[in-house]
């Protein structure tokens, strides 16, 4: 069975100043098609049956970097931590989790455009079938758009590279309820100054697909709300002071403790020429630290089952 094979179960054409609120199933499979190239796409994601579980920027970018893509997982918000997608297919590559989205607050401010098409109103909008309200946007992760972070350290948008008929392929991990919508932003590069169509897909996933996706990690901290001391969500809007709470933080007292470490000549030497550099502190404490943690960070990226218990 190829991806070829895949049962098509709903198509749409999201127009310009528009987006779709889409229930997808685990195993299903969201293509965001461009129709006449150079339109970015804004995308919010949350779990379908609990929409405080939402796709978060933050944490993707920290795990796949600023242009997440094909073989790349779309991550929920702490203490969720999951992933709720997966970029199966990518035929652009040129994909943003840095920028926010686009307000109609932005195009007032710095454009002077008071009535303006922009992300979060017309996500509002498109979730607003789903009983969600303009505070549930989110930061969007944005397909197509073309970005980069200059030597000022600064980020700068790029001319939209994607060229019509090119697409994304998102698999749902989780029950999700997917929005994306065509990005409301035509003053810059964004969708290189023109709004135009983009085509909705949702498709039965093939084993094919999932033989896509690499095995996401499991571990202890991926909290859900059974873990929660406050078990149920609020009602209201209103903030009132729980009079029964009683501190219970993790890890506290913190305990301190001294750490003897033998060193050979050659190693106490090396010490000595990097605490004369005055780059990793002033003692030869500080600078074993610093080594300490520079090689336990090392030994994580490579894998947790590197770093000694």
């Amino acid at each position: 069975m190829t991806s070829s094979d895949r049962k098509l179960l709903y198509e749409h054409i999201i127009q310009p100043g528009t987006g779709k609120a889409l229930e997808m199933r685990r195993g299903q499979i969201l293509r965001i098609a461009q129709t006449s190239g150079r339109q970015c796409a804004d995308f919010n994601c949350f779990n379908l049956h609990d929409y405080k579980e939402f796709f978060h920027t933050g944490r993707t970018r920290h795990l796949h970097g600023l242009h997440p893509t094909k073989g790349d997982f779309l991550w929920s918000a702490p203490p969720r931590e999951r992933p709720m997608m997966a970029i199966i297919e990518d035929t652009v590559g040129t994909n943003d989790v840095l920028y926010p989205r686009c307000s109609a607050f932005l195009f007032e401010y710095q454009y002077g455009l008071p009535v303006h098409t922009n992300c979060h109103d017309i996500q509002a909008e498109a979730q607003r079938e789903y009983g969600l309200t303009p505070d549930d946007v989110h930061d969007s992760f944005n397909f197509f758009m073309h970005t980069g972070v200059g030597q000022d350290g600064h980020p700068f948008i790029a001319k939209n590279t994607a060229g019509p008929g090119d697409y994304v392929e998102l698999l749902a991990m989780i029950d999700v309820l997917a929005v994306p919508n065509v990005c409301g932003a035509d003053v810059m590069m964004t969708s290189d100054f023109e709004l135009k169509p983009l085509k909705l897909s949702v498709y039965e996933g093939t084993e094919v697909d999932w033989a896509r996706v690499t095995e996401p990690p499991k571990m202890r901290n991926q909290r859900n709300p059974l873990h929660f001391k406050v078990k149920n969500i609020k009602a209201d809007r209103e903030l009132y002071k729980d009079g029964a709470y009683t501190p219970d933080f993790t890890n506290v007292p913190i305990q301190i403790a001294d750490l003897e470490v033998e060193l050979s000549g050659e190693e106490m030497g090396l010490l000595s020429e990097l605490v004369k550099t005055g780059k990793y502190g002033n003692t030869d404490a500080d600078v074993l630290r610093y080594v300490f943690f520079t090689w336990w960070i090392g030994e994580f990226m490579r894998g947790p089952k590197h770093v000694p218990k």
